[in-house]
């Protein structure tokens, strides 16, 4: 008999309140935000490690994957935890969308979808190449070269033409073990910023804009970058929602980066399914709304 509606599920860094150095946990806070939301629509709720090897996986009704910020570092590990608990409860996202969005080649099913993304180049494992090669194929003056399967801009790389044979080692150690992708950099993200669209059942709820710290071109806080609320175009609405649809199904939350591209164009920079940071600091009122699509997908 399922005892538990629902688990918030998080990494052994994000189920305490605090740091290792005394400050605040961001990702906890969020996630005591959602879990209050929760117990509200009368949930029974937990919050544990993807990992924790005490609880009992078949005694929850469902799992949501919130701030499990190690999987990309243990990912065969958590593939076969994920495998294991698919089989036991409900899990929001669905086990179909957190397969999909796993890997950045989802990208090119957007953009089959006539989602705008960055131009691309995708270096599959093993593959027998050099940046050399890849640079004069993707054509640009500076490029960005990331894995397939990744988070917080691990092994994230900016190189120019000068700069190649330093991450040449790098590239090769890394394309060995894993697939990469290589983009061109994107130089409104450093002058402007990234936006995060969240959305909640398909509908847009509310967004902020990320900027890197000066002389970094990561957004991310672990690299010093910085968020505020930020208030969309109509526009911009329109093109989150229409990343949001193209999904394979409708994600119950999910968060849709964007960027104006060197062209000048609004395009999809990441579409995050799996463990986004979703600010329901900024927006309280968005953490209910989806306590209320959980409950709601309970109930069905």
């Amino acid at each position: 008999m399922k005892v538990v509606d629902i688990v918030i599920l998080s990494d052994q860094n994000n189920t305490t309140e605090f740091s290792a150095s005394g400050e605040k946990n961001l990702g906890y806070l969020e996630d005591h935000i959602l879990k209050t939301e929760l117990e509200n629509e009368d949930l029974h709720v937990l919050q544990l490690s993807w990992d924790d090897p005490d609880f009992d996986w078949s005694s929850a009704r469902a799992l949501i994957f919130r701030s499990t910020w190690d999987y990309f570092y243990r990912f065969q590990e958590f593939f076969s935890w994920l495998e294991s608990v698919s089989q036991k409860c409900i899990l929001i996202n669905s086990e179909a969308l957190i397969h999909w969005n796993l890997d950045k080649h989802y990208l090119n099913d957007l953009e089959k979808a006539d989602v705008r993304i960055a131009d691309s180049v995708f270096i599959e494992k093993e593959t027998k190449t050099s940046l050399q090669q890849l640079f004069r194929e993707l054509g640009c003056q500076e490029v960005v070269i990331k894995p397939c399967i990744s988070g917080t801009a691990r092994h994230t790389y900016r190189m120019n033409a000068s700069t190649l044979d330093h991450f040449e080692p790098i590239f090769q150690q890394l394309i060995a073990e894993e697939a990469m992708i290589l983009q061109p950099f994107q130089y409104d993200i450093v002058e402007k910023g990234e936006v995060s669209m969240m959305l909640i059942d398909g509908k847009f709820t509310h967004a902020v804009l990320k900027t890197a710290k000066a002389g970094d071109f990561r957004v991310q806080d672990d690299f010093g970058g910085s968020v505020s609320t930020y208030f969309p175009s109509l526009e911009e609405i329109s093109f989150a929602e229409k990343a949001n649809r193209a999904c394979p199904e409708l994600p119950i939350y999910s968060r849709v980066d964007i960027f104006t591209n060197n062209e000048g164009e609004i395009a999809l920079s990441e579409l995050e399914l799996i463990e986004p940071e979703l600010w329901f600091r900024f927006f309280p009122h968005a953490s209910e709304l989806l306590a209320k699509a959980i409950k709601h997908k309970l109930s069905s």
